[in-house]
């Protein structure tokens, strides 16, 4: 994984993490689980579990505190990623 990926899911924590902090710490921290457990991919939340084991850097105390009241991913559920076989684009073969 690029550290430019963890960037943008540590951004995007933060911004889930600031449309929750005007209800407050504790609710804040409980919508920001709630909303990364519901509709983050079990890979974007298994990346976030290892960033938060290394430290967490970037992540807002709230978002950190969230993120580390959530159950562990199941991460042999998790598919591993295929190459595209026919990417789209200007070499793609339209049959």
């Amino acid at each position: 994984m690029s550290a430019n990926t963890m960037e943008r899911l540590v951004y995007m924590a933060n911004q889930i993490g600031k449309f929750f902090e005007p209800q407050g710490h504790e609710k804040s921290v409980k919508g920001v689980a709630k909303h990364i457990k519901d509709f983050w991919d079990p890979r974007m939340r298994a990346r976030m579990e290892d960033h938060i084991a290394a430290g967490g850097e970037g992540l807002t105390p709230a978002v950190f505190e969230a993120l580390k009241t959530l159950p562990p991913v199941s991460r042999d559920t998790i598919p591993a990623p295929h190459p595209t076989l026919n990417p789209p684009g200007p070499t793609a073969h339209h049959h």
